[in-house]
This record gives C-alpha cells, structure tokens and sequence, in this order.
C-alpha cells in the first residue's frame, strides 16, 4: 500500500478515465505515458472497463492503472485479475473495503462525511476519496475533516479541473487529484489522441510548478 501511494504522490494527478470501446484503450494509454502521466484509473461505468485495463497493463506493463467506480466485490475480483494495481470506490462500501483488506489491495474507498472517514481511520486506511469534492466544498472541507484525524490524507476527485488544482495541491492534507479534463470523453471517441497527450503535458508541467513553489 505504501508503494502505490509513493506512486500517486509522485504523479500528484490521477487520470480518471472512461473507455466505451476497449479498442482505445492502447492509444489511450500511449498519450498518457508519452504525456509523461502513464497512471490511469479506469472506471467500471462501462462494459469496456475490463478489457480495457487488462489491454493498458499487458501493452505497456509499466503504466500504473487502477479501476474506478468499483461498486461491489465482484468488480474489484474482475479488476485485480485485469491487472489493476488499485481499487477505488465512489463511497464507503465496507464489504468491498474489508475484501480488500483482506487480499491486500489497495483500496481507495470515497468519504464524504466524519462517520465514512472514522469507518477508515478504523479499518486503519491512511489515504480515502473524497467525492464529489467540488459539490461538497472541496479544500475548505477536506482540510476541516482532516482536522481531527490527523493521520489521514485525501485524494479528491470530482470538479477537480486545471483552474482549482492548485488549492487543492497546496493542502498538505492532499496526496493526489483524481481529474478528467485531460482525458474527456469526446476526445476519446473523436480519436484526438495527440490532444490528450498535449493535454496531460500540461498537466504534468503545472504539478510541477505547484509543487516548486
């Protein structure tokens, strides 16, 4: 678990992807690495999601990709045998957390309020989603949640765009960002490969200079 969260850390932005066609999941895949961001999390909102993941991990194998939107257990057994690296849960399911647990995989589940974040801190997480974090009052929220469980920190995802990551990369209750703006869907289906990549360029050199001043 620590090693996947150095990994998210260092990235500090998290694609969050949805594929309807596995067929651009290779492409898909080499505008990020290329964009200098080869870490997706790929949501099971589709039927693609599957074979999706199972093609981005097998055609570029040091891309780290987890799946997303993962609502039962089920899913997350499908995921992990894909080659997903992570799990990460819209809310605070305690059966898919304590599977996981279990099996020693990294789980991500959403937190939106202090009875979810103590459910975690119990279950002894260090690092939970908060979504959706614009709706629910982003930073200022996270940083008065994170106020009483000190050892906590967040990955916030959900109205996270390239205008507000810096305040929420400021906070040091922040690991990462979960964002989609990179990798929208109807550049996918359009094909515009080159303008993910050109995109997620972007994204990397502003990570940077937040994190440089």
């Amino acid at each position: 678990m620590d090693a996947v969260l150095e990994k998210i850390a260092k990235f500090g932005v998290v694609p969050v992807v949805v594929l309807e066609d596995a067929k651009d999941a290779a492409p898909l895949a080499k505008a990020l690495t290329e964009g200098g961001l080869p870490c997706a999390e790929v949501t099971f909102r589709t039927d693609a999601a599957e074979e999706s993941i199972k093609i981005m991990t097998s055609e570029y194998p040091d891309m780290f990709v987890g799946a997303g939107t993962v609502l039962t257990v089920e899913q997350v057994k499908r995921a992990v045998n894909a080659g997903a690296k992570f799990i990460v849960s819209p809310g605070f399911d305690p059966e898919i957390v304590d599977y996981c647990l279990k099996e020693e995989i990294p789980v991500f589940p959403g937190c939106i309020t202090p009875s979810e974040v103590a459910q975690a801190v119990k279950r002894g997480l260090k690092v939970v989603k908060f979504f959706p974090a614009e709706p629910f009052g982003g930073v200022k929220t996270i940083k008065a949640m994170a106020a009483p469980y000190v050892g906590l920190k967040f990955m916030p995802t959900g109205g996270v765009s390239a205008k507000n990551l810096e305040s929420y990369l400021e906070c040091d209750k922040i690991v990462a960002c979960g964002g989609s703006w990179m990798v929208k869907g109807d550049l996918v289906k359009a094909g515009k490969f080159d303008e993910i990549q050109a995109l997620t360029e972007e994204a990397v050199k502003l990570v940077d200079n937040i994190r440089k001043n």
